[in-house]
């Protein structure tokens, strides 16, 4: 009789989604799988920012404990929430084809008459060059400390407003708030049918390196389920997931750093951005390069340092003292 695969996630609405694209691809791969459900740190503590909770691996922790443990056999992540360094005896097993890799502003509805917010609205769907004419302090919500960089390198004058707990909560805090908007992954949204239809997608804004990507991991010498998660593998993902975090772990930075990276394949080739801020958005350095895929090995790590020497070192320095 064949033994059934475990397959281990968060109990959001959102991890649910994920891990059942999963449990639906084994199966139509002849496999039999279930559901185990199991609550991580970041989804106990709602109200600690992340960036203050020690927060690479927070998502991810109590899952992993459970694979070692061998309660699962497969664990589903978020791959942006996992650390560049896996624990030891577990591997990445496979990555989903990547979704929409984008952040979203989603605008507060019951402000939409305020001038200072419509003026808001019109730089960020482009019809204004909105940053000096947004002179006023709005509020705008996010718990990444990578997106309030961002944010305030381009509307320096907004206050940014700590927002934690799932996709519906989130929701239903900025309907609550005073806030102009909160600032969402594309993905998660979309996943859940979610999305709202004012909602408008930051292209200017470059994601966490691998937004909008699913990971899955397993123990390292559990040939049977990693066999078995390959078959879901997508390599162009895989491929451009694995140079943003190189990138990232080669700048030895995680969740509480503002560091951003987005790797993406275009006739043959890698096209890649990546920059850091100052955590107060004032400073930046970027990098931008393109490479054919047969030099993709290396292509995050030789970014890393391109950036490093662009700028890039003085402001992880000061990241690193103001800690």
């Amino acid at each position: 009789m064949q033994s059934i695969i475990k397959i281990g996630t968060r109990d959001s609405e959102l991890a649910l989604w994920q891990a059942k694209q999963v449990k639906a691809g084994l199966e139509q791969n002849g496999f039999a799988a279930e559901l185990v459900l199991i609550k991580s740190e970041g989804d106990i503590d709602l109200k600690t920012p992340l960036y203050e909770m020690g927060v690479q691996g927070i998502f991810t922790r109590s899952l992993d404990i459970a694979l070692l443990n061998k309660k699962i056999d497969i664990a589903v992540h978020s791959m942006k929430d996992v650390p560049t360094l896996l624990p030891k005896g577990i591997v990445q097993s496979a990555v989903l084809k990547r979704g929409n890799y984008k952040d979203l502003f989603v605008p507060n509805n019951t402000l939409l008459s305020n001038v200072e917010s419509q003026k808001l609205l019109e730089s960020l769907t482009g019809s204004v060059s909105g940053i000096t004419n947004l002179q006023s302090t709005l509020q705008i919500a996010s718990s990444s400390i990578r997106r309030k960089a961002q944010w305030l390198h381009r509307y320096p004058h907004s206050s940014i407003q700590n927002i934690r707990g799932n996709v519906n909560t989130r929701l239903q805090k900025l309907k609550e708030s005073q806030w102009a908007g909160a600032i969402f992954a594309a993905a998660g949204l979309e996943r859940v049918n979610k999305r709202p239809q004012e909602a408008i997608e930051l292209n200017w804004m470059l994601p966490a390196p691998a937004q909008g990507a699913v990971m899955l991991v397993a123990r390292e010498n559990d040939d049977k389920n990693l066999s078995a998660a390959l078959l879901l593998n997508d390599a162009d993902t895989e491929t451009c997931t694995k140079i943003e975090r190189d990138f990232l772990r080669e700048l030895l930075g995680g969740c509480s750093t503002p560091i951003s990276a987005l790797a993406q394949i275009k006739n043959n080739e890698i096209h890649f951005k990546g920059n850091i801020f100052s955590l107060d958005g004032t400073e930046k350095a970027q990098v931008e390069q393109k490479v054919l895929i047969s030099g993709a090995k290396e292509f995050g790590r030789i970014m890393a340092h391109q950036l490093l020497q662009n700028g890039g070192a003085s402001i992880a320095e000061k990241i690193k003292d103001a800690k």
